[in-house]
């Protein structure tokens, strides 16, 4: 079992003692002031007999005249080239260096040039509690779970600018998101969505819903966290919330939720997606489909009166389906 430290703070290196059918992951979302780019990194390792190495996966976006662009590199690097430090959270891979504070890139590969640094302020984590250690409530204190999730800050500011093939991009003033995943495989069905670019300031959404293995069985597994005006909406199934309807399609989704007196409706949609590798056993051998330029519109309701309704812009949405009902 993880020790409390690291079950309190999900954002440090889980993995240390583990040899085989591993992997974690982080995942930091930068958008520019001007909103003309979107780079999402996620450093990691994948802990396996077979094919164990670290990585950096590079993901793109980029408004054009015409549309968005979506592209994405995968970088590979040997163990060795993985660093952590146990009591904070601080890895390196490489030349690479990812903190609370910042992130400083040195990515001189063939596929993608990306050098600079981008630091953070102005964090905001989520709330805490005994009875909620992590994100993932008390289920963070079970030793057996297939798939840990971790939100690091629901939003934060950046500063600092990033070379991109030769190209000035500037992140002062700009937004970001970290959140985390690690454990042996993702979810064999699931959908995964989060905006921080919403009308008002300060509004966040990470949404995550999805089939989770427990004792030989399956049940679905909601974590939502709705952040408005420094106040904390979370829809959990550990804080009996519950889903009341559920639409997805390819590309969109719709969510009502209750909890208590408060209702909530998230309606996402997603018309570009590209590969990302993903776990399956520690192995980085399976591929999600992921856009950064979705649109997320929710309505928060108390009782029938609605409390607060936004469209959040440059979301990330992941929708994984079942694959067949024998799997």
């Amino acid at each position: 079992m993880s020790s409390l430290g690291n079950i309190l703070h999900p954002e440090r290196f889980q993995g240390a003692k583990k040899t085989d059918r591993y992997f974690e992951g982080w995942y930091f979302k930068l958008v520019s002031r001007d909103e003309r780019h979107t780079i999402a990194l996620i450093p990691g390792v994948s802990v396996n007999r077979e094919d164990p190495h670290a990585f950096i996966q590079v993901f793109l976006s980029r408004a054009e005249t015409d549309g968005t662009s979506l592209s994405t590199r995968y970088l590979r690097y040997g163990m060795d080239q993985f660093k952590f430090e146990p009591k904070r959270f601080s890895i390196s891979i490489g030349n690479c260096a990812f903190t609370h504070e910042s992130i400083t890139l040195d990515l001189a590969d063939p596929s993608v040039d990306l050098r600079g640094t981008v630091s953070f302020s102005d964090f905001v984590p989520i709330r805490k509690t005994i009875f909620m250690p992590n994100i993932m409530g008390l289920f963070g204190y079970f030793s057996f779970m297939e798939c840990y999730h971790g939100v690091i800050s629901m939003t934060h500011m950046l500063h600092g600018k990033l070379l991109l093939d030769g190209e000035t991009i500037d992140f002062d003033g700009g937004k970001g998101y970290i959140e985390k995943d690690w454990g042996r495989s993702f979810p064999r069905a699931y959908v995964w969505m989060q905006s921080n670019h919403f009308t008002a300031p300060g509004t966040s959404l990470m949404f995550s819903y999805a089939d989770i293995p427990f004792l030989g069985m399956y049940f679905k597994g909601l974590i939502a966290n709705l952040l408005i005006g420094g106040k904390e909406y979370r829809f959990a199934t550990y804080n009996f919330a519950r889903v009341v309807r559920e639409d997805v399609r390819d590309g969109s989704v719709f969510y009502r939720l209750k909890k208590g007196c408060y209702t909530l409706e998230v309606d996402a949609f997603s018309d570009r997606q590209i590969g990302l590798a993903s776990p399956r056993n520690g192995r980085m051998v399976e591929q999600i489909k992921e856009g950064l330029s979705g649109v997320i519109r929710f309505r928060l309701f108390r009782g029938k009166k609605i409390i607060a309704e936004d469209t959040g812009r440059h979301a990330g949405i992941e929708i994984m389906k079942r694959k067949n009902a024998d799997e």
